[in-house]
């Protein structure tokens, strides 16, 4: 289905519940028809959402839909968009503690995206990634991990466990094209261009 609305987010195709995965947020903006949207998916939607940038600044305004978001979900913020979710933190200590109650106080998966990104699982445990670097600090490079995190859902995987290889598999793909192409040249579809080394590479490296 197409949006009747040329310049703004404010439609989805029926029937939303035959979906496996929706990941929702980047370049969506946040105009009230979109908040509108985002607040009926959340209400309405039963199965995991993967919620990133605009979609999280949504939430943010209206944040009693934390409360409607399905057991499992999956968040991924980066710090100033976790601190407007869940207020304001001194450091990065503070922010991860935080992300730890609030995954367990909702029942979802807290990505929090930084140098050393953390999946934080309602669970109480935290995992820290170890590949990534920093020429994938540039704009869009968030949207290709919301890409692959709910790729992975949508394949069976469960959502900690998507959240957890799928930021693997980014910094992983980030990495190939840093070596290839340096960090300061690779764009954000970099990335999705050296994920098939990246997943090729972590294969092997299991056989």
């Amino acid at each position: 289905m197409t949006d009747e609305n040329e310049t703004i987010v404010a439609q989805l195709p029926g029937e939303i519940e035959k979906y496996a995965v929706i990941g929702i947020g980047p370049g969506v903006g946040t105009a009230n028809e979109t908040q509108n949207l985002i607040s009926f998916i959340c209400r309405r939607y039963k199965k995991v959402l993967v919620v990133d940038a605009d979609g999280l600044n949504c939430l943010s305004q209206q944040k009693d839909l934390l409360k409607q978001l399905s057991p499992g979900s999956v968040l991924t913020p980066h710090p100033k968009e976790f601190d407007r979710l869940f207020g304001e933190q001194q450091n990065d200590f503070d922010r991860l503690r935080t992300a730890i109650e609030n995954a367990q106080r909702y029942k979802i998966i807290i990505v929090l995206k930084s140098h050393h990104t953390a999946i934080v699982t309602p669970s109480g445990n935290v995992f820290f990634n170890s590949t990534g670097n920093a020429g994938m600090a540039k704009g869009g490079s968030g949207d290709v991990l919301t890409g692959i995190i709910t790729s992975l859902v949508a394949q069976n995987y469960s959502s900690e466990h998507a959240s957890i290889l799928g930021v693997y598999l980014h910094g992983l793909a980030g990495d190939f094209a840093a070596n290839v192409l340096s960090q300061q040249s690779m764009i954000a579809t970099d990335i999705i261009e050296y994920l098939s080394p990246a997943f090729l590479s972590f294969v092997q490296y299991r056989s």
